[in-house]
């Protein structure tokens, strides 16, 4: 059962996040998945390796909340919300993205070259979601939050460590683009 077959418009979604972000500063509350994800590993006993994770985990069970939403609102985003319908990318890109190896480009989310459960339990694939993952996290910690949290929340606040961050992420992103893609694939 489909219920839309076309992305939410920017006049939708836009007020949605505008709606949510009113509500968490109303309630004291920031947005942010890695402070949610923080709170995770304090659960998980991280506090035995590390002082930064001994923390009282159960003032924070509100993200425990947060993050049961968005796996929610994912499943339901791509089991019902989403038409099939390939991507409508740039032929430019689709070309440039078949030559780095990508087959499928523009024909799902998430491309099988990385994603699929071979691609992953390989050596090359566990060994780059590692890497990422270990990327992802210094970066937040380093940054003091998520792109999220930064991108969303930081500069809608007008703070300017948030917009220096967000300046440094597309960086980052533009630099793994255009350089650091090329040699891994």
């Amino acid at each position: 059962m489909e219920f839309i077959s076309q992305p939410w418009a920017w006049y939708v979604a836009g007020p949605m996040i505008a709606i949510v972000l009113l509500l968490l500063n109303y309630f004291g509350r920031g947005f942010g998945v890695s402070s949610n994800l923080e709170t995770f590993c304090t659960i998980g006993g991280a506090g035995k390796v590390s002082d930064y994770f001994k923390k009282d985990w159960k003032t924070q069970t509100w993200s425990l909340l947060f993050v049961v939403g968005i796996i929610a609102g994912g499943y339901i985003s791509s089991h019902y919300l989403m038409s099939g319908d390939p991507i409508a990318l740039n032929p430019e890109t689709v070309s440039e993205l078949a030559e780095l190896g990508f087959a499928n480009a523009g024909q799902s989310y998430v491309p099988s070259e990385i994603f699929a459960t071979e691609n992953i339990l390989s050596l090359k694939g566990f060994a780059i979601l590692i890497g990422a993952g270990f990327m992802v996290g210094f970066g937040a910690r380093y940054a003091g939050g998520c792109t999220s949290g930064h991108a969303i929340t930081g500069l809608s606040s007008l703070q300017l460590p948030s917009l220096l961050a967000v300046i440094g992420f597309f960086a980052g992103g533009l630099l793994m683009t255009w350089y650091i893609i090329p040699i891994i694939f």
